[in-house]
């Protein structure tokens, strides 16, 4: 492994990736202590080091960490990864999409990716005008005097164009890191975000609140942080290999094409993290959109406020049962949606190329399809496991600050395995030995 790293350094050309992606990384964390004007920091600081503050610590996460600073990238990239999602589910949609993504080739790919960068700025101005509103609702308000319809509209209105000039900045800043850096840029910027936070997280965890963890509870913590690091490993290295012939042609007396073998590989998580930003999104939509409502003047829309909170707070058990079968019903449906856009058995069957025992065409599509159903069971299980940890962790360590670490940790460990795969590949090029032995 040491060894490996020396190669990658000696190489002029991963050396000066690797600086550049390190450096872009920097000034992202820069651009992270730019607080926006306006801003009580100390009532910020007070709202997130409250772990009941769930949905702003999520979006936190996603943000990179930026949002407990409220900096100029506060949204960070989600708003792309949002649009991103939202352009993947109309593909298979749109027909015109469709015909894109299919017939296109790498032009078609680059409008469709156009069409995501367009949809990223209506939903970053949203989301940072809900936000705002968020923070503005808090008693007492951490951003004061916020209204686009109010005496300030300006310079609330230059507050959300900054928050949306913020996230395309990243957006651009994550694209150089993957044309010119290593791995993908989006996820190392969320990834950098992430590490950078994980000296306070492990403080709030541990030590912060009215409770300070004791030795068996920091030992149980951190046994569950391994195991999930090494369960997260393995899932998402997890494959189902299936045999693949290949038939030989012949042209007149020439073989254009000789028969041959491979395989398809069949991951267990197709889905990623995806089914987690799904399901959250929808768990917590009420109880944000109740937060708005908790200071309202009439008692009854404050009592039907309040009771939203809690019936859709993270502590309550049912939240949690729905969570879990809400990320397990995702992962199946965006695996069908992403196993549809590859378009595995029409390829096969343009190719010459048949699954031994299974005709081409339609028995082939049902074959692949019923082994993907049973390895994404694992997948789904084991996102629904990770989405609701922190819970189960809480029960069991009576610690209020066990937060949602095991989200970030899916993102890490992800972002790490995919960033030294591209560094491996990079190494076997150059005839070097890689890291994964």
């Amino acid at each position: 492994m040491l060894q490996a790293v020396i190669n990658a350094w000696r190489i002029p050309d991963l050396r000066r990736k690797i600086l550049f992606t390190l450096g872009i990384l920097i000034i992202f964390r820069a651009l992270s202590q730019i607080t926006l004007p306006g801003i009580n920091l100390e009532r910020l600081r007070a709202l997130f080091a409250d772990p009941q503050n769930s949905v702003l610590n999520l979006l936190n996460v996603f943000s990179g960490g930026t949002l407990s600073t409220f900096s100029i990238v506060a949204l960070g990239v989600y708003p792309y990864i949002t649009a991103s999602i939202i352009m993947q589910l109309l593909v298979p949609i749109v027909p015109r999409l469709m015909e894109m993504s299919r017939e296109g080739g790498e032009a078609g790919r680059k409008r469709i990716n156009q069409y995501t960068h367009y949809l990223t700025i209506p939903l970053a101005a949203l989301q940072g005008y809900g936000q705002a509103v968020l923070l503005n609702s808090q008693s007492p308000p951490v951003l004061e005097n916020f209204g686009l319809f109010g005496p300030n509209w300006l310079t609330s209105l230059s507050l959300v164009f900054t928050m949306t000039a913020g996230t395309m900045l990243l957006v651009w800043m994550g694209e150089l890191i993957t044309e010119q850096g290593i791995g993908n840029g989006i996820s190392i910027i969320i990834f950098g975000g992430i590490v950078a936070q994980l000296p306070s997280i492990a403080r709030q965890v541990l030590g912060g609140g009215n409770a300070t963890a004791s030795f068996f509870q920091i030992l149980f913590i951190v046994a569950i942080t391994l195991a999930t690091i090494v369960g997260i490993v393995l899932i998402t290295l997890g494959e189902r290999r299936i045999p693949v012939q290949y038939a030989r042609r012949v042209r007149g007396n020439r073989v254009v094409r000789g028969g041959g073998s491979t395989h398809i590989p069949l991951k267990v998580n197709y889905s990623g993290m995806i089914p987690l930003i799904f399901a959250i999104s929808i768990m917590v939509f009420p109880a944000t959109l109740a937060g708005f409502f908790v200071n309202a003047r009439t008692p009854f829309v404050r009592d039907i406020a309040a009771g939203v909170q809690r019936f859709f707070g993270p502590q309550a058990g049912l939240y949690q049962i729905l969570y879990f079968l809400m990320v397990v019903l995702f992962t199946y449906f965006y695996t069908l949606v992403i196993f549809q856009q590859q378009q595995i058995p029409e390829n096969l069957q343009r190719q010459g190329g048949f699954i031994q025992g299974i005709r081409p065409g339609r028995p082939t599509a049902a074959y692949l399809q019923r082994v993907l159903n049973r390895i994404t069971l694992i997948g789904a299980l084991f996102l629904g496991v990770i989405a609701v940890l922190p819970y189960l962790v809480q029960l069991v360590t009576n610690l209020p600050n066990v937060f949602i670490s095991s989200t970030a940790l899916l993102i890490v460990v992800g972002v790490a395995i995919d960033t030294m795969r591209q560094l491996e590949a990079q190494l076997l090029m150059r005839h070097y030995e890689g890291f994964i032995k």
